[in-house]
């Protein structure tokens, strides 16, 4: 001892220095969230490509005093999180997606696209469920979206009307978009026979190139003149198709398929990741998000199915009813988990690329259906929704009626 200092209370001066004086039970079980992250990503594989910078996000942002929350002003992940609060990354994640994405198979069977806008339903009922159980109109529609399966959408409305739950939306979409063959599966077989599970459908008929050029334009104009809203996702997904299909912009779609997608994931996914703090995660709210997501994405599948028996009556059994539940916007995977259960009672069924046309009509649908969220509840819209709340409400009392009494 010297100096009234001594070697116990020295250590404690250091220790409070770090990190370790600093730990909560909030962080240490935020950052045990974050390991949980790493390991469905690396270890099981769901959805590594978002998964593991989403973990990784979190663990920085839960780490004390490593100034890395998307809230910490100056910090790097701060400005990440700037992209996703001024709607740069969720736009150029869809360019790139847009880049990715073939309309083939929807413009040769252009009834699919019913089967895309069947699957929306699950947005719809689930945001009158949520308001049910105490969120506001905007948290409500926010979540609702999340039964689209799509990633970036969810984040760039969750931004728009609910920034304060955005974390636990983008985890509990993006988790359920990577558990696609898990969850479709067993509601696809309780909703179809096998008899409907073999029908075979006729090879679809090839597009003109000058067909594919012709149709992101169209649907730009159609769509931003109906939903104004919808412009950042429908133009850059569309945007992004132009490249792919016009035949003279070759560098660019090379990029943005690519290079630029990979860029702006980690960039969004770090982002959403720095979010995930314990006084925005662990609350009750989220249980009730995470248990909404799965029924959302749950109903989803459900409206495709049901719309995919009603088209398979209206046209003599000529379309398969396994194909409706690729109507989400889950692209690939929800086509190929069509294609593999058609094939477990049918071995020699190739549906692919028929749930394609669906699959990618879900990407268009879920866009349309963030956009009429935002009319109808976004700043611009709340002193004009009135009427939109009323009837929202007044379906959520109808439920409440039927359910409860």
């Amino acid at each position: 001892m010297e100096g009234g200092i001594t070697l116990s209370s020295a250590m404690e001066q250091i220790i409070g220095m770090t990190g370790f004086g600093a730990l909560t039970f909030g962080s240490v079980t935020m950052i045990a969230v974050a390991l949980l992250l790493l390991y469905l990503a690396i270890g099981k594989g769901f959805e590594p490509l978002l998964l593991v910078p989403i973990g990784f996000g979190c663990l920085l942002a839960n780490l004390p005093m490593s100034y890395m929350t998307s809230g910490d002003e100056g910090g790097l992940l701060y400005y990440f999180y700037q992209g996703v609060k001024h709607e740069i990354w969720p736009p150029l994640i869809f360019l790139g997606v847009g880049a990715l994405t073939d309309f083939g198979p929807l413009l040769a069977n252009p009834s699919t696209l019913l089967l895309g806008a069947a699957a929306q339903i699950g947005v719809y009922v689930t945001l009158i469920v949520a308001v049910l159980l105490g969120f506001s109109l905007q948290q409500a529609a926010a979540i609702g979206i999340i039964g689209g399966a799509d990633g970036p959408t969810a984040i760039f409305l969750a931004n728009k009307l609910a920034p304060e739950l955005l974390g636990p939306i983008a985890v509990a979409a993006y988790s359920y978009m990577s558990l696609v063959p898990i969850i479709q599966p067993p509601i696809m077989r309780l909703m179809t026979t096998e008899k409907e599970r073999k029908i075979r459908m006729e090879q679809l008929k090839p597009v003109s190139q000058k067909v594919k050029i012709i149709f992101p334009i169209v649907v730009t104009i159609l769509c931003l003149l109906l939903l104004p809203a919808a412009a950042p996702l429908i133009g850059l997904l569309m945007l992004g198709n132009l490249f792919r299909e016009c035949g003279v912009t070759k560098r660019l779609h090379d990029t943005t398929e690519t290079h630029l997608i990979n860029i702006v994931t980690i960039l969004l996914a770090l982002a959403v990741g720095s979010s995930m703090t314990a006084e925005s995660f662990l609350t009750i709210q989220t249980i009730k998000i995470i248990a909404l997501g799965l029924f959302a994405f749950s109903v989803a599948t459900a409206g495709g199915l049901l719309l995919g028996r009603l088209l398979m009556v209206a046209t003599g059994g000529k379309v398969n009813p396994l194909i409706g539940s690729a109507g989400v916007s889950a692209v690939p995977m929800a086509s190929r988990v069509s294609q593999k259960v058609g094939q477990e009672a049918d071995p020699h069924n190739f549906l692919l690329m028929h749930a394609m046309g669906p699959n990618v009509a879900g990407v268009i649908g879920t866009a349309v259906a963030a956009g009429i969220m935002l009319a109808l509840f976004g700043e611009s819209a709340l002193m004009t929704s009135g009427h939109a709340e009323s009837i929202i409400r007044a379906g959520a009392d109808f439920l409440r009626s039927i359910f409860i009494g």
